[in-house]
């Protein structure tokens, strides 16, 4: 039967679907728009079963703020080729309507909310995963509730986006920030923030490279001492390299690593653990500097921390909650 152009038009803007796409599901379904709206949708299914082991490393991510309430999302794809595209920006942009609208609390109930065109949120993506061909899913979504929140799209290419939130009114303030975790990624507000499992995994790791540099200065004095260059027997393949060199010989080896087994063994049970432990302690501190968001020096004026910042602004303005998400691994 003939298709009319108003019913191709009609379920292209209820699907989102390219018009060749539509003209086929309706022509299969005999003009009958539910059925072509299901054909469509078991298409992207199947896709999207069929796809299941792809990676999707690119995507759209949209933030908003509304009413009391932000979101970050992320609709994921296998190329930048769709997720550059115009309908899928937008299928984005709808989702995350959708989701601020609704004040979601969790990828499970953004997937629930119904849009505009009627489907579920699940529903449309799988509709254009069909459309496209490629596998797609939703990804991290953040949320923050409350006032005095600023969202940012970093240099507005739809890969990274940060919330932040004041405890008063400073919306360039509030911008600034939001770059600010664009850029420095910070993994907690301020120390109270940070989980103590982390804590310990800094200060357990900063203690045992405080101990090997301890060892490794020893080992070098003394193999300076023994007139043998201490790059020249970091490792076997050095050590090796340089005897074909020239640059060392086989007596030479045999006396660096005597030295080596000798002075470390030493030198480990002889450690000044007060000494290392408050190096430990810096490098925790100097991990707070570079994690935390409110210690991190801010990118605008690095003379100053970004709690020194906002206190620059007003007395007591404070950040006092953030989020971010991108595409990219840091």
């Amino acid at each position: 039967m003939a298709i009319s152009m108003e019913d191709i038009k009609k379920l292209r803007a209820m699907t989102g679907a390219g018009l060749a796409d539509v003209k086929k599901a309706l022509t299969e379904a005999e003009g009958d728009m539910d059925k072509a709206k299901e054909i469509l949708r078991q298409r992207g299914q199947a896709i999207a079963a069929k796809r299941a082991d792809r990676e999707t490393s690119n995507g759209c991510v949209l933030a908003k703020v509304g009413d009391g309430f932000a979101a970050i999302i992320a609709l994921k794809c296998e190329t930048d080729f769709v997720a550059n595209g115009a309908d899928y920006i937008k299928l984005t942009q709808d989702i995350i309507d959708a989701a601020v609208a609704a004040k979601a609390k969790s990828l499970e109930e953004v997937s629930a909310l119904k849009l505009a065109n009627g489907l579920t949120v699940a529903d449309a993506v799988t509709e254009r995963s069909g459309v496209t061909g490629e596998k797609m899913e939703l990804d991290g979504y953040n949320y923050l509730e409350g006032e005095n929140i600023d969202a940012y799209n970093h240099m507005n290419r739809n890969g990274l986006c940060t919330l932040v939130q004041t405890n008063i009114p400073a919306p360039e303030a509030a911008h600034a920030v939001a770059m600010q975790v664009a850029a420095m990624k910070p993994i907690a507000l301020d120390e109270k923030s940070v989980p103590q499992s982390i804590i310990d995994e800094e200060y357990n790791v900063a203690v045992e490279k405080s101990k090997q540099e301890q060892v490794q200065k020893a080992v070098e004095a003394a193999l300076k001492k023994a007139g043998i260059n201490p790059a020249h027997v970091d490792s076997e393949d050095h050590m090796e390299s340089n005897m074909g060199k020239g640059w060392i010989t086989a007596e030479d080896v045999a006396k660096a690593k005597e030295i080596i087994a000798t002075v470390s063994e030493e030198k480990a049970k002889s450690l000044n653990m007060n000494m290392i432990e408050n190096i430990a302690k810096g490098r925790v501190n100097k991990f707070y500097k570079e994690s935390c968001l409110l210690n991190q020096e801010f990118i605008q004026d690095s003379k100053v921390s970004v709690s020194q910042y906002l206190k620059s602004v007003n007395s007591d303005l404070t950040v006092v909650a953030f989020k971010r998400f991108t595409l990219q691994a840091d």
